[in-house]
């Protein structure tokens, strides 16, 4: 549109140059000088002209470079952006497993600090058990009676030294006097078997706690068999209490290496 226009305007010009010479109202020289002026300016205007248009080419050459550039860039920032949306997701699905990662690991920690109370608790329970395990006193005896063979029957009743101790933890039985000793307060066991081999004879023992009898047993030998009576009970004995087996008068029994007569007990537990 502008090179029409500027071509128009050059017809206009020479046109108007042309009417000027033929109409003869100048002198030669005057004609000379005006017409080399006017070719001057004929020329400029041409160059001008000219240059005008060759800057409409190169702008017209420079616009399709241009929206090639803007297409290029918009297709890069569409790129851009899908790459940004797809880090977007990745960084959320990222954040959800660190998330749910530190969950476990909250989760993990209580637990741990469950099992550390829970063995803390175990830990004191064993060293209080262990206290009292240790501070409970031990006590049990087993005793076998003579390696000499019958004992008795005699005149009067007699308290059985059962010489031959087998164990005697505590040291609350005395082969000597053949007495139990309670060393403390509680609930203690006991337990005998006696024997006799002669014919004719009663077999038979007295268990006292302290002065009080709690078992008779006996039985007769008669001429074909031994006989061999046993018993139990289980006592509550203050410290200091005793426990002992007695032999009736007119009784006897019967030991040797075989350990047939027998008397044990030991303590159950402490009040």
């Amino acid at each position: 549109m502008r090179s029409a226009a500027v071509f128009l305007a050059l017809l206009l010009c020479l046109q108007w140059t042309w009417a000027q010479g033929e109409s003869g109202e100048v002198t030669g020289t005057d004609t000379e000088t005006e017409g080399g002026n006017r070719q001057e300016e004929v020329q400029f205007e041409i160059q001008g002209v000219g240059a005008a248009h060759e800057q409409s080419s190169s702008q017209t050459n420079i616009s399709p470079d241009i929206w090639a550039e803007l297409k290029e860039l918009r297709d890069m920032a569409i790129k851009h952006r899908s790459k940004i949306e797809k880090l977007e997701q990745e960084n959320a699905v990222l954040e959800s497993r660190v998330n749910t990662s530190e969950n476990l690991v909250a989760e993990l920690r209580r637990e741990n600090m469950v099992l550390e109370t829970r063995m803390s608790s175990s830990e004191n329970e064993v060293a209080e058990l262990k206290r009292e395990n240790a501070d409970r006193p031990k006590v049990a005896f087993s005793a076998g009676l003579t390696d000499a063979g019958s004992v008795g029957p005699f005149d009067t009743e007699i308290t059985l030294k059962f010489s031959k101790v087998f164990t005697n933890i505590g040291q609350a039985y005395s082969p000597t006097t053949g007495i139990f000793t309670a060393p403390v307060r509680g609930v203690y066991y006991f337990r005998f078997t006696v024997w006799e081999t002669r014919p004719s004879h009663w077999a038979g023992v007295h268990l006292y706690h302290n002065e009080k009898r709690m078992i008779s047993n006996y039985d007769e030998n008669d001429e074909h068999a031994f006989v061999s009576v046993s018993n139990a009970l289980i006592l509550q004995l203050e410290k200091g209490d005793v426990v002992y087996m007695a032999l009736p008068s007119g009784h006897g029994v019967f030991d040797d290496t075989n350990n047939r007569t027998i008397f044990s007990g030991f303590l159950l537990f402490a009040l």
